[in-house]
């Protein structure tokens, strides 16, 4: 509930939003709760504050206070990935990664990034998305054998096309990338090296992951996946990209940066880079790779294999279901995930072949690696029952028994 009663509907609907996670099994990948002193940040006065530019150039008055916390913000970060230059004002990742065609292409430039049925982003050159309509998008794929990126094939399309961007990453794709083959790869076409880290950036800071900084010109994250930060984005780069970057950001994207989120990204950036953070990414890594072992011995098939990740793709049409299908029926039993497409997939975009699931909302809700077995057998049973079985109100009925332990 909310502090205030002027509005009791909305009261009433976050407390069942509050009771609906409380009670179900979230496996969403993009999803993580913040942390409570990042949620005081965001709830405080700092919101109020117009503070459009940059530290010590400000258009507005009175940001002396708000000067100080953006400058901690960036020291921050800067310090936690061992980035030269650091941008925390944009309002998402996607807002990010807008900044970087902004500061590094024209429109009609090619764009090369991994494809999104084959684990990218929309923002990575998808006609429905601003990058596919104002750039022109080149798609690399992962191998049909194997389901992991052809390196191959993206350095004969980088040769060949001469992207003016280069962009590693995605939402989807479960595998540690070669930064360093990349980073030899735009050397030879001249290209820039932006690695879209949405989903990483958490598991780099954590130290489970390796980290793209020292191999490319700019990396774009998201503050609210694996990282408990607000819902925002950041950018590192390069020294040398500094100028281009901040005036991409503003004021080409944006106008007032949102200073309150800053602060709250402030806080994100001190606690993830405590031992306490490294332990949860650590477990939730492994609780992911559990899961996917567990998945693998119930009849499922995990995409490139496994994971090295947070997250996984699980390819459910061997069980006879479409990705919207299992969806609805883990949805029934009290499990949370996102249907998802197969790279090569037969099955439309609407209804898939997978399942995305992620599990680092389930660590910070208190299970482990060995609770793997459990939320594998729950979901193959609820998979195996139509939307409506009575066994569903027994598997939500366990689900519900899990968490409250």
């Amino acid at each position: 509930m909310t502090e205030t009663t002027t509005d009791p509907e909305i009261d009433a609907l976050i407390a069942r939003e509050a009771q609906r996670r409380a009670t179900t099994l979230q496996l969403i990948a993009s999803e993580t709760p913040a942390s409570p002193a990042v949620r005081a940040a965001l709830a405080s006065d700092l919101g109020a504050k117009y503070a459009e530019g940059y530290p010590g150039a400000r258009y507005h008055g009175g940001c002396e206070v708000v000067d100080e916390i953006e400058q901690l913000a960036v020291d921050r970060a800067a310090t936690l990935f061992g980035a030269d230059d650091v941008n925390v004002q944009p309002l998402s990742g996607s807002a990010a990664n807008l900044a970087v065609y902004a500061a590094f292409a024209q429109p009609g430039d090619p764009v090369l990034a991994l494809h999104l049925h084959h684990g990218g982003h929309q923002t990575h050159g998808s006609r429905a998305n601003f990058s596919g309509r104002w750039f022109t998008g080149i798609h690399y794929n992962v191998r049909e054998s194997d389901e992991r990126i052809d390196y191959d094939e993206l350095r004969e399309l980088a040769l060949v096309h001469r992207p003016r961007i280069i962009v590693a990453g995605g939402a989807a794709y479960s595998r540690f990338i070669d930064f360093a083959a990349l980073r030899a790869i735009a050397d030879d076409a001249d290209a820039i090296l932006w690695v879209d880290a949405a989903h990483l950036a958490g598991l780099v800071a954590g130290g489970v992951a390796p980290s793209p900084v020292p191999y490319a010109d700019v990396v774009t994250l998201a503050t609210h996946k694996v990282l408990r930060g607000p819902r925002g984005g950041m950018i590192l780069a390069r020294e040398a990209h500094r100028a281009a970057l901040r005036k991409a950001v503003h004021p080409f994207v944006q106008g007032g940066s949102s200073m309150n989120s800053i602060a709250a990204k402030a806080v994100c950036m001190r606690e993830s880079g405590t031992a306490e953070f490294a332990e949860y990414t650590a477990t939730t890594v492994s609780l992911a790779q559990r899961l996917c072992s567990d998945l693998v011995e119930g009849g499922l098939r995990i995409v490139s294999g496994g994971t090295d990740t947070h997250l996984a793709v699980v390819d459910v049409s061997g069980i006879g279901l479409t990705g919207i299908e299992a969806q609805r029926r883990l949805a029934a039993a009290g499990i949370v995930v996102d249907k998802a497409v197969l790279p090569y997939d037969s099955e439309p975009v609407t209804s898939g072949s997978a399942i995305r699931v992620g599990t680092s909302s389930s660590v910070l809700a208190g299970l482990g690696v060995d609770d793997a077995p459990v939320i594998a057998d729950a979901m193959m049973r609820a998979l195996r029952e139509p939307v409506g079985a009575a066994q569903h109100a027994g598997i939500r009925a366990r689900i519900a028994d899990l968490l409250d332990r």
